[in-house]
């Protein structure tokens, strides 16, 4: 091919892109808030897939913590394992799934600092959905680490009296209150720069949120001024409503209640995470 022939065929597929970008109906259309942040989900679901090692903490670590503490602290608080059982699941069950949730911090951390999330914002795409997506994908991590608790309860001889119908709504109840959550460790995780840094911050906030509360213990037993810390923990009152439901009872405000914290959450937490995020070099 001649030079002049080259130069043709180059203007030619010049025109060719010209027309195109100047036809918006053959653009592809940009997607919205939804697509996206399922897009972004969806992304998060492969990397499990390419990554099955990810699970350890939702499959291991569910029945570890439900055997343990079901053995270790049954006879002493409530005289026998099968009496403990009752009490302690629906705890262990929020205890397990709220610890797990710090993971979805650790792993937007690392995708930060491989510079992953630089080449996203670059994209035309609505800007939250880089981090909305990556939590959405991590809900059935959450899920999965959920039914893994609860059949390990149904082996150790747990029987919620509230039936299919309570387990479920307390199910989807702790699923929207560990979202809202999760808003905490993408702060965490924009915040500082490694990921063992945000680890460490992370279990700073934990440890104390689930240990002091009704997880394992009836507030009842606690000293005056530790109780009234307790009774105030939203820790204390998700595991209280997921009690009440598992029990069959209709606990409309306090179900209200936990929304409340979680529209709190989102509401601090998610725009401190943008404002971040656009700010990050």
């Amino acid at each position: 091919m001649t030079a002049t022939e080259s130069r043709a065929q180059g203007a030619t597929e010049a025109q060719r892109v010209r027309l195109v970008l100047a036809d918006p109906a053959d653009r592809p259309r940009r997607s919205g808030p939804v697509s996206a942040s399922l897009t972004y989900g969806w992304r998060a679901l492969l990397k499990i897939k390419h990554v099955p090692e990810q699970l350890f903490d939702v499959t291991v670590f569910p029945i570890m913590m439900t055997v343990m503490f079901t053995f270790i602290f049954g006879g002493a608080l409530a005289g026998s394992v099968g009496e403990y059982v009752q009490w302690v699941i629906p705890g262990v069950f929020v205890q397990t799934l709220l610890m797990i949730t710090m993971y979805t911090g650790l792993t937007l951390n690392r995708d930060i600092s491989k510079g992953v999330f630089d080449r996203f914002r670059s994209l035309p795409t609505w800007r939250p959905a880089q981090l909305v997506g990556a939590l959405l994908g991590d809900q059935v991590r959450y899920s999965l680490a959920g039914v893994i608790i609860l059949v390990v309860g149904f082996l150790l001889g747990f029987r919620p009296e509230g039936g299919l119908a309570g387990v479920a709504a307390a199910f989807v109840l702790l699923l929207v209150f560990s979202f809202s959550l999760s808003w905490i460790w993408t702060v965490v995780s924009l915040w500082v720069r490694s990921e063992q840094a945000a680890m460490g911050v992370s279990m700073f906030i934990l440890m104390p949120l689930t240990f002091a509360s009704n997880i394992f213990v009836d507030p009842g037993t606690m000293p005056g001024w530790l109780r009234a810390g307790v009774d105030v923990n939203p820790v204390s009152v998700v595991v209280s409503t997921v009690r009440e439901l598992m029990g069959g009872e209709l606990a409309l405000g306090s179900v209200l209640v936990v929304l409340v914290y979680c529209g709190v959450l989102v509401a601090i937490f998610g725009p401190v995470s943008m404002l971040i995020y656009n700010r990050k070099s």
